[in-house]
């Protein structure tokens, strides 16, 4: 199979400005491509995940990634997908971030021998003539249309800066001078960002007579319509630091019983024929499939022996409590505040404390955890998504456990 007949069947590809000339770049190595990354925080986490996967899957089928570094766009800010504006960044941060970034990328793309290449924005933005951007490259924007942009129209709601408003004439200078310099002739991104990459071509069209060609990745959602990568407690981060492997591959491990196969499909590099087989799956069959991806992925960003070590902890984290025979505590729609429950009214409604009050005494003594990590905030509550499928494994002590289930 060729490699964009396999992007399709995995369900990564959204949106194509020629699928021809595409599909003839990428199965013939000829493309050389860029995802574009801003260094809004210290790591990467688990939005950026399928890019890397698609850059490595691309570059594994003879094409060259550029990892763009967003070192000068990020002193703006994307807007697409907010509803706010972002916090304005110092150079020092936004230079960190770019360190932490290279570093991680590396375990996915290979940067020998000119295999692929990381640039910063930063090297070509931050030079800007103000009037000269005006006059090369403003003319060929329309505000009419710009303002059409789904990235725009959110932002119109609660008001978009003029800085944030040149968010797209940025990131289309990029492809430009990407295109100019390294002879770029792809980018990707998510499917958010499809009005900027047009931009993006239409600018190189209109400045050098010439085509580039932009495809945008499906958005890993979950059944509910909803970003996946996040938690309570925030970003599932790539950095073992900021999430660590255990709690990365639980992340996984817990995904819902209509999202596993997915998942499978979309970030690991497992054969189709063999994903294939899994649709056929159910009951149990689903909490093997849930350990594969878990396996798959933690293995990819932490190596293998973090995966197994998070496996194994993992396992004995149900051996221990008795997972198959371990008494089961359901909750309804009725013991959830806004689609969450609160740590100590779970631990109520699980039967593990008779009151409130000792179960705030268990949480401020350090004797409660989830999914094996340890609860210290009384504040800590958990959504419905977390509680459904699998549910969470709830344990006072060293030996009392619940199996905590939305019915």
């Amino acid at each position: 199979m060729k490699i964009y007949d396999e992007l399709k069947a995995r369900g990564l590809i959204a949106q194509v400005t020629d699928e021809e000339l595409i599909s003839d770049l990428i199965n013939n190595g000829k493309a050389t491509f860029y995802i574009g990354f801003d260094p809004t925080a210290d790591s990467l986490h688990v939005g950026h995940f399928m890019a890397l996967c698609l850059m490595k899957r691309l570059q594994m089928a003879g094409n060259r990634p550029i990892a763009l570094i967003g070192g000068g766009t990020g002193m703006i800010g994307d807007p697409s997908g907010r509803t706010d504006m972002r916090q304005m960044m110092t150079p020092e941060i936004i230079q960190h971030n770019c360190d932490c970034f290279k570093e991680q990328m590396s375990r996915f793309i290979d940067f020998s021998e000119g295999k692929a290449m990381m640039v910063n924005n930063a090297d070509w933005l931050l030079d800007l003539n103000y009037i000269q951007v005006l006059r090369e490259v403003g003319a060929h924007f329309s505000v009419n249309r710009m303002l059409t942009a789904e990235c725009y129209r959110q932002r119109m709601e609660k008001g978009l800066s003029f800085l944030e408003f040149n968010y797209m004439i940025m990131q289309a200078y990029d492809f430009y001078a990407l295109f100019q310099k390294y002879g770029c002739n792809l980018q990707f991104g998510g499917d958010d960002q499809w009005s900027n990459m047009l931009a993006g071509t239409e600018l190189i069209r209109r400045k050098l007579g010439k085509d580039a060609s932009a495809m945008t990745i499906t958005l890993l959602l979950n059944s509910e319509g909803k970003k996946m990568g996040k938690t309570q407690s925030g970003a599932v981060w790539l950095d073992p630091n900021k999430t660590s492997p255990f709690d990365f591959y639980q992340y996984w491990r817990n995904v819902g019983d209509a999202d596993v196969l997915k998942c499978i499909r979309m970030l690991t590099f497992l054969p189709l024929e063999q994903i294939d087989e899994m649709d056929a799956w159910e009951g149990s069959q689903l909490n093997k499939a849930k350990e594969i991806l878990a396996y798959e992925l933690t293995n990819m960003v932490h190596g293998e022996e973090e995966a197994k070590r998070a496996q194994d902890s993992a396992r004995a984290l149900f051996s221990q409590g008795n997972a198959a025979d371990m008494p089961t505590a359901e909750l309804t729609e009725e013991d959830l505040a806004e689609g969450s429950i609160d740590i100590l009214t779970m631990l109520l409604k699980s039967g593990l404390v008779p009151s409130k009050a000792e179960a705030r005494r268990a949480v401020q003594q350090g004797g409660v955890a989830v999914d094996g990590e340890k609860v210290s905030d009384i504040q800590t509550a958990y959504s419905r998504e977390m509680l459904s499928g699998d549910g969470l494994i709830l344990k006072k002590g060293k030996k009392n456990f619940r199996k905590v289930v939305l019915k």
